[in-house]
C-alpha cells in the first residue's frame, strides 16, 4: 500500500517543497522543487508546493501526511514553513510530522558525520551521526566549540569547510531525507515545536527594564 507524502523545509537558505511516494517497496520522489534564496521563504514556497504538485501529476486531495523541517533555524524561516505545513495538515484532515532539519541530511551520510548549517553570528548549527542516525545535537556554538570526532561534514559547504574533515552532500535538507526522518509513522505526531536552540535577538520591553 502506498501513501503520498508533502515534504516541506525551510530552515535553511534553500526553500523545498516536494511529493515523496511511500510504499512497501521503499520511498520514491516524485516531485521536488527547490529555491535557494534566505530572503524569499515565504514568497516561494507555497509556488514550490504547487509546482511539485502539478510535476507530480496529482492534487493535493491525495496527500494522506505532511512533513516539515522544525530546525534548527532563523525564527522568520521555520515559521513560514511549519506554519504552512500545519495549514496543510487542517485543510486536508492529515498528520503533519515535524522533524529535526539537520536529520533531513545526516540520514544520507555513513560513518561518523558532522551535519552543520549556518546560524549566522559566527555560529553553526550542527548534530553528529553515525550511520545516519543522530548521536550528538542538535545545537548551537561556534565552530572551535563543536565536539570533534567526526570523519566527514555535509550541510552547508563553507561552514562544514571550517572542520578539519572530508566535506560531503548534501548541503540543504532533501524531501526525502524530510520523510526518512520520520521514525514512526503509525505513532501520533507531536505538536510542532521550532528548534530555535537560543534567544531572539528581540528582547521584550519588561525585561529590558529589568536589567
Amino acid at each position: 500500500m502506498s501513501a503520498l507524502v508533502l515534504a516541506i523545509d525551510t530552515a535553511t537558505p534553500a526553500v523545498t517543497a516536494g511529493v515523496v511516494r511511500r510504499g512497501d517497496d521503499g520511498l520514491s520522489v516524485l516531485a521536488e522543487r527547490v529555491t535557494v534564496d534566505p530572503r524569499a521563504h515565504a514568497e516561494r514556497l507555497t509556488p514550490n508546493v504547487l509546482a511539485a504538485v502539478r510535476d507530480a501529476g496529482i492534487t493535493v486531495d491525495d496527500f494522506t501526511a505532511v512533513v516539515v523541517g522544525c530546525g534548527p533555524g532563523p525564527f522568520t524561516g521555520l515559521r513560514v514553513g511549519m506554519a504552512t505545513a500545519a495549514a496543510y495538515g487542517h485543510a486536508l484532515g492529515i498528520p503533519v510530522y515535524g522533524v529535526c532539519s539537520l536529520d533531513a541530511i545526516g540520514v544520507a551520510t555513513s560513518g561518523e558525520a558532522l551535519v552543520v548549517t549556518d546560524a549566522r553570528r559566527r555560529e553553526v548549527y550542527w548534530a553528529r551521526y553515525r550511520d545516519g542516525v543522530r548521536v550528538d545535537g542538535p545545537a548551537v556554538n561556534a565552530p572551535a566549540d563543536v565536539p570533534p570526532g567526526a570523519t566527514v561534514a555535509a550541510g552547508s559547504p563553507d561552514h562544514a569547510a571550517l572542520f578539519d574533515v572530508t566535506v560531503v552532500g548534501p548541503q540543504y535538507p532533501s524531501v526525502e531525507g524530510l520523510v526518512r526522518a520520520v521514525t514512526d509513522w503509525a505513532a501520533e505526531p507531536d505538536a510542532l515545536v521550532p528548534l530555535y536552540l537560543r534567544r531572539p535577538d528581540a528582547t521584550p520591553r519588561a525585561e529590558q527594564t529589568r536589567r
